[in-house]
């Protein structure tokens, strides 16, 4: 049976009358991280001397501090955080005390690692036959490479990704920052939903695998439908050239404070606005002779050679280029043209857009003396008030509250627990 405890009645978001337990790394924060802002009561376990994650940079004004790690604020907001070494036979103990309580149980650890603990799913049911065990690993529990380490970096490489990222000239690149396991997570918060609705209707638990392997690839899904359609293999390009076969179409554009997206369109809509942004070239004396006369009407991508598109395109990157993203932008949006801002970070915190939707929040961290800005919810209800966010806790800071006064640890077995190194 599970035990019942009291619910934060005050939570009127989605998932508030359910209780996680988050076992990961770095490899799964985000999941646990999303079911928090969702609503539940996501329970951080760390090892006593902190979790791995506050040790990644960057760090608040560069202090190698483990409550300080800009890393671990990110990704674990919103959560409660408890100390446990779940290697040790009372303190694994206590952790099953904790699965009673739960509906779901977050783990990144490698396959067969709990089970050696005599913590697997298996040996979860026993205990609550509903609860819902969701892993988080490079290659899946059952392969021929499970036991396998991956890091980003592998999985960026062995999913794909990396073969057509980059210069076509230059050798394959990363995505500029980690991505692997965040889409491994995202993907592993969406099943987790999925297991809690099927437990709604059957009352099973059940057990998540969650490959990051396999999330990379969906990622690149359109790599197998453009062998179909083209019978070339997709690769790293910097150019549309799947549209026009014998020319490169250039796409991004350097302006005076930055970057700007633009291409070349064919067709009816292309040549719209086509006609368009060579008006307003025209407007500033800005236009050649060759675009004046040039008829957009007949440009075509099966027949478009790279001389012809180097004569079109030269007028453009002289326009750009004495020219701001903002103000680019701001014209584009009055004449319907398709040219976009590449946006910095700074950008983005400046963006009047975003700002207009409340996206971003500013989060207290009293121990700092301050507050920073966090991104707000990733998604609005139109019946439910998002919670404020909270600041991701510090090493064990909830221990009173969830051993003393829901696990009726006393102060004198806590202090014991605290001097044997199990919490």
């Amino acid at each position: 049976m599970q035990i019942e405890y009291e619910k934060d009645i005050s939570n009127n978001m989605p998932l508030a009358q359910y209780r996680v337990l988050d076992l990961t790394d770095d490899k799964g924060y985000l999941c646990g991280r999303i079911l928090a802002d969702l609503g539940a009561d996501v329970i951080k376990l760390e090892q006593p001397s902190g979790d791995s994650g506050r040790r990644v940079g960057p760090f608040y004004h560069d202090d190698l501090s483990p409550e300080k790690s800009l890393h671990w604020f990110a990704y674990n907001a919103n959560k409660r955080s408890i100390t446990l070494n779940i290697d040790n036979a009372k303190g694994q103990g206590i952790f099953l005390k904790l699965v009673r309580k739960s509906d779901v149980v977050l783990e990144s650890f490698p396959p067969g690692y709990l089970d050696r603990l005599g913590l697997g799913y298996i040996n979860l049911c026993e205990e609550l036959p509903s609860i819902i065990m969701t892993s988080i690993t490079p290659f899946g529990q059952e392969s021929a490479w499970k036991h396998f380490k991956a890091s980003d970096l592998v999985g960026a490489a062995v999913g794909g990704m990396m073969y057509i990222t980059g210069d076509p000239q230059r050798e394959p690149l990363r995505v500029g920052s980690p991505q692997s396991y965040l889409h491994a997570s995202a993907d592993a918060a969406v099943a987790t939903l999925i297991a809690l609705y099927h437990r709604e209707l059957t009352g099973e638990g059940q057990h998540i695998d969650c490959s990051m392997l396999k999330s990379w690839i969906c990622t690149i899904g359109n790599t197998i439908p453009f062998w179909e359609l083209n019978k070339r293999v997709m690769c790293r390009d910097l150019y549309q050239s799947s549209m026009a076969p014998q020319a490169k179409l250039r796409q991004i554009w350097r302006c005076k404070d930055g970057f700007v997206c633009f291409a070349l369109m064919a067709g009816a809509s292309g040549a719209k606005t086509n006609r368009a942004i060579c008006k307003w070239m025209e407007e500033l004396r800005e236009n050649d002779d060759f675009l004046r006369q040039f008829n957009w009407d007949e440009l075509d991508f099966a027949t478009l050679t790279q001389e012809l598109l180097d004569k079109l395109e030269a007028p453009f990157e002289k326009f750009f280029a004495k020219r701001t993203k903002k103000e680019l932008f701001e014209r584009a949006l009055e004449l319907d043209l398709q040219v976009a801002p590449i946006s910095t970070p700074e950008d983005l915190l400046d963006n009047k857009h975003l700002h207009a939707r409340g996206y971003w929040q500013k989060v207290e961290h009293p121990e700092l003396g301050e507050a920073i800005t966090y991104p707000g919810a990733f998604v609005t209800f139109s019946d439910i008030t998002p919670r404020p966010i909270k600041r991701a806790p510090l090493i064990g800071e909830h221990n009173d509250e969830i051993y003393k006064d829901e696990l009726r640890i006393s102060q004198q077995e806590l202090e014991d627990l605290y001097e044997k190194g199990i919490v």
